[in-house]
């Protein structure tokens, strides 16, 4: 189970969001304004079982998501979630992945000290004799034109997305 963050593991002035995880129910997120620059050269890699639970995790994602591999390994990978990213963006990765096709996006992650990093992610079925057995994602380093761009339509499409639950 995923839980809430905590105001010791956070640097900086935070604000506190509340947000849904599919299946998971409410996560209590603590929020700061902190980017953390991608790396140059750098990918991330995980793979996950057909939950999205992490099983495997390389260095640059403990290095980038502020997490440990023993906190990282098991967890959903929603842990990452940032409450700025629209819950459409998400129904399309899986839609997409449990049809046995590839997705790419980019992606708003949330870092354990309340910071974020934007990715370019693509994530990979992957099948053994037919079935899916999990998932593989690996993110590289945005194009920062495009995260520029997504900015302003995540807030739209999160905006659009409140306003039909309000209703």
């Amino acid at each position: 189970m995923i839980g809430d963050m905590h105001p010791g593991d956070i640097l900086g002035e935070y604000h506190e969001e509340v947000i849904q995880l599919y299946g998971l129910g409410p996560r209590k997120v603590l929020v700061t304004e902190r980017e953390a620059p991608y790396p140059d050269g750098r990918l991330i890699v995980s793979r996950t079982d057909t939950d999205g639970i992490i099983t495997h995790v390389n260095r640059s994602f403990v290095e980038m998501s502020g997490y440990t591999e023993a906190e990282l390994v098991g967890a959903p990978h929603s842990i990452l979630r940032h409450p700025d990213m629209p819950r459409a963006a998400f129904k399309d990765l899986w839609e997409t992945i449990e049809a046995g096709k590839i997705w790419q996006g980019y992606v708003k992650n949330l870092r354990k000290d309340g910071g974020f990093y934007w990715v370019k992610a693509t994530v990979i079925p992957n099948v053994r004799n037919g079935e899916i057995v999990g998932y593989t994602s690996v993110r590289r380093k945005p194009d920062r034109r495009k995260v520029e761009e997504c900015i302003p339509l995540y807030a739209s499409m999160k905006a659009k997305e409140e306003e039909e639950v309000a209703q």
